[in-house]
């Protein structure tokens, strides 16, 4: 009834059991490979949905700036006019007084000497 109880008669057989190794590895590398391929596109997946957030968040911001500075242009003018009121006043208030007037409403162009001032009020 069973005619040879061994796995392996002669060369072919060997043959058969060699390719079946190589098959059975060559599914474990395809299956890792696989595997590695599939994480490396997940994480290049997870990359590009970042990227998009933060571009979409800098456009927002963009967006907002914009809206901020079109709604300012507005008022630009009069802030202008107020600067340009502003300087004239503070042009008034620093400009130095001509002369001063000496007893008697004589103007004078400089103020005399401060030890002038302290010999006259000795005397």
């Amino acid at each position: 009834m069973l005619k040879n109880m061994y796995l392996i008669q002669d060369s072919k057989d060997l043959l058969y059991v060699v390719l079946a190794f190589c098959i059975l590895w060559l599914t474990i590398f395809l299956a890792w490979f696989i595997y590695y391929l599939a994480m490396i596109m997940r994480q290049a997946y997870q990359a590009i949905k970042e990227t998009r957030e933060k571009i979409n968040k800098v456009d927002e911001i963009l967006k907002a700036l914009k809206e901020k500075i079109e709604h300012s242009a507005s008022y630009l003018a009069l802030i202008g006019e107020g600067v340009k009121k502003l300087v004239e006043v503070i042009k008034e208030r620093s400009k130095p007084a001509r002369g001063w007037s000496a007893p008697g409403g004589k103007t004078r162009k400089h103020s005399p000497p401060r030890r002038d001032r302290e010999n006259k009020k000795e005397k």
